[in-house]
């Protein structure tokens, strides 16, 4: 992509919040989706990504994002914060609710060019993850796994969890695998090359 020398990842704002499609944004920015289950690392994996302390709100709270969140970054690009999955504390009728509005999001959404779907690299991939991921590929929808809180684990022991996660997921070897962490920025550089390489 041309853009990206050029792309100032500093310019970057939360641009609305949608519930459906009458909602969404009415051009043809790329957008990146990102998704991954409750307290995952999702807020951290944005602020990261764009140089902010807190332009995505982490919480202590799982599941508060229930909304689709766009931001603007730059005029260039959009992210795209979909709900977190998995949350217990939710509702039955709550979590089909959001789980149609991802799904029309992701299935219907023309100006989506991938979906980074996070994981926890300490832990096997829950049901809810390895279900996001089958979704991903029977849509044929681009995906970046990158797989969070590294930091928490030793590097040595990096590989093992890596291969556990795949052998879950039944990992596409096509597909990019980003062992991310936000509090040293492990993968920063590999994320936004994956990233701005699909758009």
């Amino acid at each position: 992509m041309a853009e990206e020398q050029v792309l100032n990842t500093h310019n970057a704002s939360i641009l609305l919040s949608a519930a459906n499609k009458s909602h969404y944004p009415q051009d043809d920015l790329p957008e990146v989706a990102l998704a991954g289950r409750s307290n995952v690392g999702k807020s951290s994996f944005i602020n990261t990504l764009l140089g902010r302390k807190n332009l995505a709100r982490t919480s202590s709270k799982p599941g508060k994002t229930q909304l689709l969140n766009f931001y603007n970054i730059d005029d260039k690009l959009r992210f795209v914060d979909v709900p977190g999955y998995g949350y217990a504390k939710v509702s039955k009728t709550e979590r089909a609710k959001w789980g149609k509005m991802i799904e029309e999001y992701l299935v219907t959404r023309d100006n989506l060019r991938v979906v980074v779907s996070l994981v926890d690299l300490r832990h096997d991939p829950s049901q809810d993850d390895i279900q996001m991921y089958e979704f991903l590929k029977y849509y044929e929808i681009p995906v970046i796994v990158v797989a969070t809180k590294a930091d928490k684990i030793p590097r040595g022991k990096w590989n093992k969890h890596e291969s556990a996660i795949k052998k879950k997921l039944n990992f596409d070897k096509n597909d990019h695998f980003i062992v991310f962490s936000s509090v040293d920025r492990t993968g920063l550089d590999e994320s936004w090359d994956t990233i701005l390489s699909e758009l």
